[in-house]
């Protein structure tokens, strides 16, 4: 809560009064000179309130002073009780790109990223969510590209990404998003020429032309800058909304991330994974799928720590990549399903391609 202070002030100079007259009955008459001529400033504020000079000391009225400094009087019995409310720790302030959304039970969590801030930021009912006009959004409807403005606190848990409850969530603009891997890096006059495609031979499919302004930071969300960008390296880059028709298109990028810890697949890769699961659904499995086949998660997941059910034949390979720290490639369904037994993922040898076996459903 914020000092209130009281500032009495004269030609003379600066007179701070505080002070209380004592008697030992009911009360004692007492005498004191009026002082118009000294101006009472309350919290910055000019008051009518005239102190009286007593004894040398100030005196002011109790009520007129407690309410231009913002408290209330209260009679309890024979007693004068004078009460303020707290004032509301400020909310912090944070300007950024939503990189993910997922739900977490009956909140959502808000993977935020901006200027020097890597922020996960929890939405719920209390959560203020409006579009640029104001209309108001809901949780489920942010997405990664959206560039927002939010209030977060007072309280931050000082983790890594730091966490918050989200006061309030602005989307001021929609980016287009694309996940694609770096073929070239050319300087311009005026900053960067960045070709992408699916893979890092492929043809290009997007141009980027980055400056001054875009926002580029490594997988730990630390700064970083156009240089950095290697040819190979898979990038997530959030652009537009225009986009020039060219070929290969064209457009102003706003956001990269760069994977330079090589945690995420190419787009080439990812739709080679796809395929290699849809094989091995059987029709059963695909009467109850949510998520169209091209559509399906594909990522990387720590061997150890997975949950995985093995195929026939495959128990020693999966305790071989285990023992050596490795990773799988798990392709990821919504189902019909998920509230009694958890999503659908197939898992995959990233060496081999040849799928291991599944994660346990419930």
């Amino acid at each position: 809560m914020h000092r209130k202070w009281l500032a009495v002030m004269t030609t003379a100079g600066l007179l701070v009064a505080a002070a209380s007259a004592g008697a030992d009955g009911i009360g004692e008459k007492i005498s004191g000179w009026l002082r118009p001529d000294i101006k009472v400033v309350v919290n910055g504020a000019d008051t009518d309130l005239k102190p009286v000079i007593i004894d040398g000391r100030a005196y002011l009225p109790a009520r007129g002073f407690a309410e231009a400094a913002g408290f209330e009087i209260n009679w309890k019995g024979d007693r004068m009780v004078l009460t303020g409310a707290e004032e509301e720790e400020p909310y912090m302030q944070f300007t950024g790109y939503i990189a993910s959304v997922t739900q977490d039970g009956d909140r959502w969590r808000i993977e935020t990223v901006g200027p020097g801030n890597w922020l996960m930021l929890y939405a719920d009912r209390d959560t203020v969510i409006t579009g640029a006009d104001g209309a108001p959004l809901k949780a489920e409807d942010l997405a990664p590209g959206m560039a927002v403005e939010a209030e977060y606190g007072p309280m931050v848990a000082l983790s890594y990404p730091a966490q918050s409850h989200a006061a309030s969530i602005k989307v001021t603009q929609q980016h287009l998003v694309a996940k694609q891997v770096v073929q070239s890096v050319e300087r311009t006059g005026d900053g960067w020429r960045i070709a992408l495609a699916d893979e890092a031979d492929g043809e290009v499919k997007l141009v980027l032309l980055a400056g001054p302004e875009t926002l580029i930071v490594r997988s730990d969300k630390q700064p970083a800058d156009a240089e950095s960008l290697e040819p190979g390296t898979v990038v997530r880059a959030y652009y537009g909304p225009a986009v020039m028709k060219s070929l290969p298109p064209q457009s102003h990028a706003r956001f990269i991330e760069i994977d330079d810890r090589r945690e995420w697949l190419a787009p080439a890769e990812e739709r080679e994974y796809r395929e290699l699961a849809w094989e091995r659904l059987s029709d059963e499995d695909k009467a109850h799928l949510i998520t169209p086949k091209d559509e399906a998660s594909v990522e990387y997941v720590d061997a150890a720590g997975a949950a995985v059910i093995p195929l026939e034949g495959m128990e020693r390979r999966l305790e071989e990549i285990r023992s050596q720290g490795g990773r799988l490639v798990a392709v990821t369904y919504r189902t019909d399903q998920d509230a009694l037994l958890g999503p659908l993922t197939i898992l995959f040898d990233p060496e081999t391609r040849e799928a291991i076996g599944c994660i346990v459903r419930m």
